[in-house]
């Protein structure tokens, strides 16, 4: 099913599973714009100033991102599938897969074949979300990758993330790394950007009366982001205030980057799920 919501001027499509759970995703970059559970209640971040097409990327939801996290090479930041149109492979109720390969543009940037999948499973209040990456060349690659989810919260200033004390981490607001974390909650208090390493153990973020428990498999690390004030002010597609709306829980492989031999595939993925 398609539709178009007032929120956004792209077309969507709507999985909507037995139990009543929903989700919609854009074929522009296969990317995930909106998750309500059984339980009711959207539970990502989609800004009102988000905007879809050749080039761009959609602030909000979970934007797919690869061959390359942000700036840790010498691609454009976080890579090239985000921002291009995907194809439709199969959709049922409650899931749906989209595909994508090099071509032309792809190829000037990045020259190697590659086949990826992004698949979306939707029921209860459950979201899960897969990427599969397979080399279809002749050469090996290494890459980087991430599920750049975008979460709905109430207030930011009352989201507590629990797991990450005792793991290494770091800092890209102070510029620095090789921190531990010491907290068994973390807060949010102005720009948060860090990169947690061998995050494997299953998280939760709690927000008032609201929470989510996260899991993630094949992806090694977990990204924490929020811009805070100032760098939200810099961010022409993000709502005003948007920041205090949202935080971004990414599973993602970056410590160690992935290398493929010719014909090998790699998996990861990210399952949320509402409390």
């Amino acid at each position: 099913m398609n539709t178009i919501d007032a929120h956004r001027a792209w077309p969507t499509l709507e999985l909507v599973s037995a139990d009543g759970a929903r989700a919609e995703i854009s074929a522009h970059g296969a990317q995930v714009v909106s998750w309500r559970p059984r339980r009711g209640g959207e539970r990502l971040y989609l800004s009102g100033k988000a905007q879809a097409g050749p080039g761009q990327t959609i602030r909000g939801g979970v934007p797919v991102v690869f061959p390359q996290f942000a700036f840790e090479g010498e691609l454009p930041k976080h890579g090239f599938v985000r921002n291009v149109p995907w194809s439709l492979l199969a959709h049922g109720d409650g899931h749906v897969r989209y595909g994508l390969h090099e071509d032309a543009r792809t190829l000037a940037l990045w020259p190697h074949a590659f086949a990826a999948e992004l698949s979306v499973e939707v029921h209860g209040d459950t979201l899960r979300i897969g990427l599969k990456i397979r080399n279809t060349g002749d050469r090996a690659f290494r890459f980087t990758a991430a599920l750049h989810s975008y979460l709905r919260v109430e207030d930011i200033g009352r989201a507590r993330i629990a797991g990450l004390q005792g793991l290494r981490y770091r800092d890209k607001v102070r510029g620095d790394s090789d921190h531990v974390e010491s907290r068994a909650e973390l807060g949010i208090d102005g720009e948060v950007d860090r990169i947690y390493f061998d995050a494997t153990s299953p998280l939760t973020m709690r927000d008032g009366m609201h929470g989510l428990d996260i899991r993630h498999e094949g992806f090694a690390d977990t990204v924490v982001w929020n811009p805070g004030v100032d760098k939200a002010a810099e961010l022409h597609d993000l709502d005003d205030g948007g920041w205090q709306r949202m935080l971004c829980i990414e599973a993602a492989a970056i410590g160690e980057p992935v290398e493929l031999q010719p014909g090998q595939a790699w998996s990861g993925t990210q399952t949320l799920e509402a409390r």
